[in-house]
């Protein structure tokens, strides 16, 4: 009986061993894909790759893209591939909102999914920690407010993202949540589009 048991413990530790945090955060993909058919939920991305850490060289100004972190080659690139990869699903956006950051804005830009309105409540909770709660909470609001038979895209950081839904995005990883009162900030699924 005590073999047995070990041996399924040795069997379960092997299998989460053998999956890559890729998988893990994969796991949701289908369901993500699913919802956002169906319209009507909110997509969270974070920003494309951006390279220099969290937050911004002292200093910075929201108005002034060259004292921020800013996207890469390989964040342009991916932002132009993730676009197309959701134009190629047919997935319909009733609207994108963006951070006020570059790399937001830029992200969302080059999805190319359609115009992009800047929303100062997504604005980076790691810079603006003084706001965090506000912030937060003007979000939620958003994402409660959502009555769209689209789907609504918001591109923001990654500390945002987790804020919300307790999940850390990798860069340019969308988290897909449902819109409207009740549907709460719980995630329906993720995608890693790379």
């Amino acid at each position: 009986m005590r073999r047995t048991r070990f041996a399924i413990l040795a069997a379960i530790l092997a299998i989460l061993l053998g999956c890559g945090t890729t998988d893990i955060a994969r796991a949701g993909e289908a369901e993500a894909w699913s919802a956002l058919r169906a319209g009507r939920h909110i997509a969270l991305m974070r920003h494309a790759d951006a390279p220099g850490g969290f937050g911004d060289p002292p200093g910075f100004k929201v108005e002034d893209c060259a004292t921020q972190r800013n996207l890469s080659a390989k964040g342009r690139a991916d932002a132009l591939r993730i676009g197309a990869r959701l134009k190629s699903e047919g997935i319909v956006w009733e609207a994108i909102l963006s951070s006020p950051w570059c790399r937001c804005i830029d992200t969302a830009t080059l999805l190319d999914l359609g115009p992009v309105k800047t929303e100062p409540t997504f604005g980076n909770v790691v810079v603006l920690r003084d706001q965090r709660e506000t912030l937060t909470s003007g979000a939620r609001a958003v994402i409660d407010q959502w009555t769209g038979s689209g789907n609504l895209l918001v591109v923001t950081h990654g500390a945002n993202i987790q804020a919300l839904t307790g999940i850390q995005p990798a860069s340019g990883e969308i988290v897909v949540v449902r819109g409207g009162s009740g549907g709460g900030h719980e995630a329906v699924g993720r995608l890693i589009l790379d």
